[in-house]
This record gives C-alpha cells, sequence and structure tokens, in this order.
C-alpha cells in the first residue's frame, strides 16, 4: 500500500568531493574521519512529527515530508512511521534519499498476566513490514499498561503492579520465538524497556536479560527510559556489554522529570505531553558517557535520536539532536586519538 506518497524532486546534494552523484549525500559532512563510533549508524524516530500513543500531538506531516526533513538533517536510516509506504514502496523512497530502515518497532498489549493472546500476532504483523520493506531490527516492546502509565517514573515504589512468574514465562516464550521468526527471515529482534510498561525498572530490565536467550535477543537500551525507570544508562552500557545491539539516544528534562515522579502529572502520557523528553543535550543525559561506553567496546550497531515531543518544529529538533550527537562523537574521537 502506498498511502499516497509521492517522491519528491530531490535537489542535487554533494559529497566533501562536490560529488552530487550519490543520494543522500548531504549528510556526509556530519561524519568526520577521526570520529568515535565509526562503524554505528545514526538514524532518528518519527515518532517527533507523528506521536504513535497520543493523537492530538501527531501533526499530520505527510510521509514524503518527513523522509525529506530526515535526509535533510543528516540521518541515516529510519523507524518506520506512522503512515508510512510499505514494502516496495518504502523501499524506493528511502533509497530516493540514500536512507535506510533502521527498524520496525512492535508494541505487543500485556496486562499483569502478561502479553496478551494476540500479542504474538501483532509481533509478527510488525515482523512482516520489516521484512517487506528490507529493514533491519524488529524492535519489541511492551505496550503502555494500566496502573503502569499511572506510575511510570516511580515504579519501584509499593503497589506497582507487576508481573508474576507466569507472566515473565509468557513474555519470553513470545518473544523467543518472535525471534527465530526473524532470524530465520535474515533480521534481528531487540527488547525496548519502556516506561509506563511491566519493564520499566532496572530490576526488571536485568530479569528479562537473565531469562531470554543472548543468540536470540539483543538489548534495546533508550537511555531515557532508562533514566525515567530510575536507573543509571552508562553503568547499564558497561554491565550489559555486548548484550547490548541497538541503542535509542534520547534525553530527559528534569524539571519534567521531577513532576512526574512526584505524582504531579497524569502518568506517563501526562509526561510526553509536558514533553518529559527534550532535545539531545538539553537533559540530564550524560551523553559522552554513553558514547565512550560504547566507544570502548567498538560498538557497531544503530544509534537511533528519538524525541517524543517538541514545542517547536519537529525538524529543528531533530536537527539539533544529529548535530549535538556529531560534536560529541568528534570530541570524543579527538580524546582518543593517539599521543
Amino acid at each position: 500500500m502506498s498511502h499516497g506518497l509521492v517522491a519528491l524532486p530531490q535537489a542535487p546534494r554533494h559529497t566533501l568531493d562536490g560529488d552530487p552523484a550519490i543520494p543522500g549525500a548531504q549528510r556526509n559532512p556530519l561524519r568526520r574521519s577521526g570520529d568515535a563510533l565509526p562503524r554505528a549508524s545514526i538514524g532518528t524516530v518519527p515518532i517527533l512529527w507523528n506521536n504513535v500513543d497520543i493523537e492530538e500531538l501527531r501533526l499530520g506531516t505527510d510521509a514524503s515530508t518527513i523522509l525529506d526533513e530526515i535526509a535533510r538533517t543528516g540521518f541515516e536510516g529510519t523507524q518506520l512511521g506512522l503512515g508510512f509506504p510499505e514494502g516496495s514502496d518504502l523501499v524506493r523512497e528511502l533509497a530516493a534519499r540514500g536512507l535506510r530502515l533502521a527498524e520496525v518497532y512492535a508494541s505487543l498489549p500485556a496486562t499483569a498476566d502478561g502479553p496478551t493472546p494476540d500479542a504474538l500476532l501483532i509481533g509478527r504483523e510488525r515482523l512482516g513490514l520489516l521484512h517487506a520493506a528490507d529493514g533491519d531490527v524488529l524492535c519489541v516492546a511492551l505496550d503502555l499498561s494500566p496502573g503502569r502509565q499511572e506510575t511510570a517514573g516511580r515504579a519501584r515504589d509499593d503497589g506497582t503492579p507487576r508481573f508474576s512468574p507466569a507472566a515473565w514465562d509468557r513474555l519470553v516464550s513470545a518473544v523467543h520465538e518472535l525471534a527465530r521468526e526473524a532470524a530465520a527471515l535474515g533480521h534481528r529482534v531487540v527488547f525496548h524497556p519502556h516506561a509506563g510498561t511491566f519493564i520499566e525498572t532496572p530490576d526488571e530490565v536485568a530479569q528479562l536479560v537473565e531469562q531470554t536467550d543472548p543468540a536470540l535477543v539483543g538489548i534495546c537500551l533508550d537511555v531515557g527510559h532508562y533514566l525515567v525507570g530510575g536507573g543509571d544508562p552508562v553503568a547499564a552500557l558497561r554491565a550489559l556489554g555486548p548484550r547490548v545491539t541497538h541503542v535509542h539516544l534520547k534525553d530527559v528534562d528534569p524539571v519534567v522529570l521531577g513532576r512526574l515522579r512526584s505524582g504531579d502529572l497524569d502518568g506517563f502520557t501526562g509526561a510526553i505531553r509536558a514533553r518529559l523528553f527534550t532535545e539531545l543535550g538539553a537533559g540530564i543525559l550524560d551523553l559522552p558517557g554513553v558514547l565512550e561506553s560504547l566507544e570502548d567496546r567498538d560498538y557497531a550497531g544503530w544509534l537511533m535520536i528519538e524525541q517524543d515531543s517538541c514545542w517547536g518544529p519537529p525538524s529543528e529538533s531533530a536537527a539539533i539532536g544529529r548535530r549535538v550527537l556529531a560534536v560529541a562523537l568528534q570530541q570524543l574521537g579527538r580524546r582518543r586519538e593517539p599521543a
């Protein structure tokens, strides 16, 4: 299904050598020789333009415009966005802009009893979209759940609903099944711990890591969600090491986080409306520490810059995040140069 997307004529884009023949080469000046993490790929998540969870935060921006802006602001790939074309139509639109499909996000509904009966079907549908568009990673998470959405940011408090042992078994079984099916198609599966769900706190993340097969399931560490859940992303990256095969770079506004933890906001969705997640470099995330921990093990996966909502134009926030990351990678690379 094309969703009516029409490729727009692209202005010539120039490499550092001035060659306009390479699609998407406008991003190249942001990747310099000597930068840290040269084997990592850098993408973004189009939720910034059209929020998947909160209808009022959907700006109605068409897919063609979003993809143009993602390419223009210097990214190499994207998550499948709301209203994007599918299959070969998406492949063509991405190729026209020098982009790749980094990931498809699969949000599985769950209760305290574990994933709901339709969760595996939903995951398989998302895997089908990934495969049809020649994407890379299936990023699996739990959907926002009643009882956990309201306690986001303070999920370690007494009285918070938690998974039973049987619920854990159901989750692990479903994720392993998806991962086996994805591997048969040539794709990797990662699990994304998420605030407002049954996998939010550092203890829950540790249990997920312990119970899943590292040969099948990687971890997508969303550093912003890990902060909201009460964890230290740098410590987590060092502890988990190669188990983290996919990273979402997301910064957190400390004032909004404080309001969320105090109960002043209406759970996770209320915090998103208040712009809990801010431009990369503007919040409390230790971005240099995160990148250094990844550089130490020559990380070669995706770095996906994500911001669920913003106060200004999405393209401005996307450009800020991409350039903050560019500077951080340049500075880290210079520090690591041999004397």
